[in-house]
């Protein structure tokens, strides 16, 4: 496929784009057992928006109440403006793409394709262009005559996208559709289905428990845990700027100080174990007083040169140093007795520290984020 479309080629999406979707306080149990509680969120025209979250956090339950597959016990689901909540799935102008690519084994991957529209008694010549049109969008035509069983994992899940695009629904939903390729493989399917959702302003609603995935191909991810829904946003912001610890710790590594809050605003400043005093931003209500914890990325750490300072400064003497290739990760405990990872580009020409040798770290308040210790009651 060809390369991915820049971020200039592709408009970014506006608040007052069309909303496709509409979940409203959408929940669901199993008899005592909560699988859902009320979600609510909007997915725009042309919006990539991705349910992240571990096992039993809700995220496949919610994506197949969107698709007619699970009736919610409460809420509604609004799809182009009109109450689908117990509209049929066939009904619903929804596509499916699922982990195990659901082809028919015995047609030909031209008759896999076309299924879909022969059930809408679409006229054969329309049928046969508009094959044609997704094979070359997927760029496999040259495989129209063969059966799935003769093409690899990667190109089976590309015809599996290829026959939930030929009819043209609204929004197209993918569970896990990556999770049985391995990783090399999965890391090229990323690339080509952003490049067909950039391309081509596809509507998705997308499942996954993979982090990683989710932050290269996200508009805005939706972290999910224990039925919930932790937070919303774009990668970024969920990124730097967690608004719980569960968010914090569930997106990518971080080191969490706990402490209590000695000074509150913009900048808040926190006292840890030993006096231990970190000054980072924080955009939530947190009162003196009040137990926190302070969050900073591995990447944000730095190992501060001979008269070079820091907003946030410690001294401790590195435990482990773990060269992984482009990347080091050094492993200091402070003064404090609090250990502290980090993590930097490795260069040739600079010295790994050794274990036992005494460092000083230090990193910026702008690289870090105060929250509420306590995660809201479930």
């Amino acid at each position: 496929m060809a390369a991915p479309a820049s971020g200039a080629a592709r408009e970014a999406i506006t608040p007052d784009a069309p909303v496709k979707l509409s979940i409203r306080n959408v929940g669901k149990t199993y008899g005592g057992i909560t699988a859902l509680e009320s979600a609510s969120f909007d997915l725009r025209q042309g919006e990539f928006l991705t349910l992240l979250g571990p096992s039993g956090s809700g995220k496949t339950t919610l994506l197949m109440i969107v698709a007619g597959l699970v009736q919610p016990t409460r809420g509604e689901v609004w799809i182009d403006g009109k109450l689908a909540t117990y509209t049929m799935p066939d009904k619903r102008d929804v596509g499916v793409v699922f982990q195990n690519y659901a082809l028919f084994p015995h047609l030909t991957i031209r008759e896999n394709i076309a299924f879909p529209l022969r059930m809408r008694r679409m006229p054969e010549t329309r049928i046969a262009q508009e094959v044609a049109r997704v094979l070359d969008i997927v760029q496999l035509p040259h495989v129209a005559a063969r059966l799935p069983r003769e093409l690899s994992g990667g190109q089976q899940q590309r015809i599996a996208l290829a026959r939930c695009m030929v009819y043209g629904p609204s929004i197209i939903l993918m569970d896990e559709p990556l999770g049985a390729l391995d990783r090399k493989l999965r890391d090229r399917m990323q690339l080509e289905i952003k490049e067909l959702h950039a391309r081509h302003a596809i509507t998705v609603l997308y499942v996954t428990h993979d982090q990683e995935e989710a932050m290269a191909m996200s508009d805005r991810v939706c972290l999910m845990n224990q039925g919930q829904i932790e937070q919303i946003g774009t990668p970024r912001e969920l990124y730097f700027k967690p608004s719980t610890p569960f968010v914090a710790d569930f997106l990518g590594e971080s080191n969490m100080l706990d402490g209590t809050l000695e000074k509150a605003g913009d900048v808040a400043l926190m006292r840890g174990p030993h006096g231990l005093a970190v000054r980072a931003r924080t955009h939530q209500v947190i009162a003196p007083g009040d137990a926190v914890k302070a969050v900073v990325r591995p990447e944000s750490v730095r190992l501060l040169r001979e008269g070079e300072t820091a907003d946030n400064e410690a001294a401790g003497d590195v435990t482990e140093a773990v060269f992984v290739g482009g990347v080091s990760r050094i492993f200091i405990t402070l003064t404090q007795g609090v250990v502290i990872s980090a993590k930097q580009l490795t260069d040739a020409a600079v010295p790994q520290p050794r274990p036992g040798e005494r460092v000083r770290i230090g990193w910026n308040i702008d690289h870090g984020v105060v929250l509420k210790a306590s995660e809201p009651a479930r």
